[in-house]
């Protein structure tokens, strides 16, 4: 009995040495990151890969989905919203890392058409008739309610006056990306997204800008969570270097100082 467990105890201490000088797998890096930034995100996903920096993964949805999903217990490393209204959300639930929180990104709303229909260009201004200009068509929107894009949407809209004649002819989309679809395939004659999805896709055009002043500033806030290892904050760390801006300037994405 007393050969057998001393065996035992051999054993187990060579199992925990074995144990301890096995390699450790690092995780993958997970961001959830606002469905608008798909193509500029992908390319400095690529470059990050390509430098051997570790793998990351991107889970792409609408702000208000993501910060909801992350409220219910969804772990993810870092948080790119297209808005600050989603970003204080999560904060206030205390899901992320107050110090890494920063202003990212720029963008701009837009009017879109489908290429195909040469549509003439609008003078986006109070007092703009969207409705007349619909006619019978809908309006290709991101959930006006939820979704940042929508929300900017609405209230550039609401700001001039054309809001009360296109509320009841709105298509709206659980993102941005998905009211990107609808003028795509020609489903809605107009749109509104921002200006870096219209230019992501060959088969729109821009037919009008919205005025600066018509809305609250489109900041993209980012930062790391509470999950968030030394891995994750390296990659968060390129995002914000010079190494990465070209991927979301090319995009059309203003990179905030």
């Amino acid at each position: 009995m007393k050969r057998g467990g001393r065996g035992g105890l051999v054993a187990a201490a060579f199992a925990a040495l074995a144990l301890a000088s096995a390699p450790v797998m690092a995780k993958d890096t997970v961001v959830f990151a606002a469905a608008s930034l798909k193509n500029a995100l992908d390319d400095a996903v690529a470059a990050y890969a390509k430098a051997g920096r570790g793998k990351v993964v991107v889970s792409y949805a609408a702000s208000s989905a993501l910060a909801k999903q992350m409220e219910s217990g969804a772990a993810a490393d870092i948080f790119i919203s297209a808005d600050l209204d989603w970003m204080n959300d999560v904060e206030r639930h205390d899901l992320i890392d107050k110090a890494t929180r920063k202003n990212f990104l720029g963008n701009a709303i837009v009017l879109i058409a489908p290429s195909a229909a040469n549509a003439a260009k609008v003078d986006i201004k109070p007092g703009f008739d969207l409705k007349d200009l619909l006619k019978d068509g809908w309006l290709a929107m991101a959930d006006p309610s939820a979704v940042p894009a929508g929300k900017y949407a609405k209230e550039a809209l609401t700001k001039l006056g054309a809001w009360d004649g296109v509320k009841d002819k709105v298509a709206s989309a659980e993102n941005v990306r998905g009211a990107l679809l609808f003028v795509d395939r020609g489903e809605t004659p107009y749109g509104v997204v921002y200006a870096t999805d219209a230019a992501a896709d060959k088969k729109v055009e821009i037919v009008g800008l919205f005025p600066e002043d018509s809305h609250k500033p489109i900041i993209y806030p980012i930062a790391a969570t509470v999950h968030a290892d030394a891995e994750a904050k390296k990659f968060l760390s390129f995002l914000e270097s010079p190494a990465a801006k070209p991927a979301f300037e090319k995009q059309g994405f203003t990179v905030l100082p």
